[in-house]
């Protein structure tokens, strides 16, 4: 039958790689967003789809390419997914540095580039940034003055 593949529509395998695509992307914030401390410290976070339909992500400041190339591979996850049969949903294409990481993410390039990284360690100890789970700590006495108090001057 002409103009059928597999059984499929001919601009269904179009439709189908741009959802995956979509999910890809998906699956890459929702792993960043379980870690508010990296997303807290990127500043400028900004991402676009490539001419080749990858994703590039973009931050000043905040951790380095490797680190968030680390925790998209751990995190990224799929209840359904058998990576001892079908393989991670996430791999590193080439060694990931402080400035850029390029990761497969279900079969979709994602490429990372963090522009001036401070690192997680250093983030973690500096003093005048403010974090939302040290304002949110209620741990701390009640008259503990709050590190956006600190960090305002009140």
């Amino acid at each position: 039958m002409r103009g059928l593949r597999q059984g499929r529509p001919p601009g269904d395998e179009a439709a189908l790689a741009s959802a995956r695509r979509y999910e890809a992307f998906g699956r890459v914030m929702a792993a960043l967003a379980t870690e508010a401390e990296v997303l807290e410290s990127c500043r400028d976070l900004t991402w676009w789809r490539g001419a080749d339909h990858s994703w590039h992500l973009e931050w000043r400041d905040g951790p380095s390419a490797s680190e968030v190339a680390a925790l998209l591979v751990e995190r990224v996850r799929d209840p359904d997914h058998d990576p001892d049969n079908d393989g991670d949903l996430v791999t590193p294409m080439s060694p990931a540095g402080a400035a850029s990481a390029v990761l497969d993410v279900m079969g979709v390039r994602v490429e990372l580039r963090a522009i001036d990284p401070m690192g997680r360690e250093r983030l973690r100890v500096r003093q005048n940034f403010w974090r939302l789970a040290e304002a949110l700590d209620t741990s701390r006495p009640a008259g503990a003055r709050r590190a956006w108090e600190e960090l305002l001057g009140g």
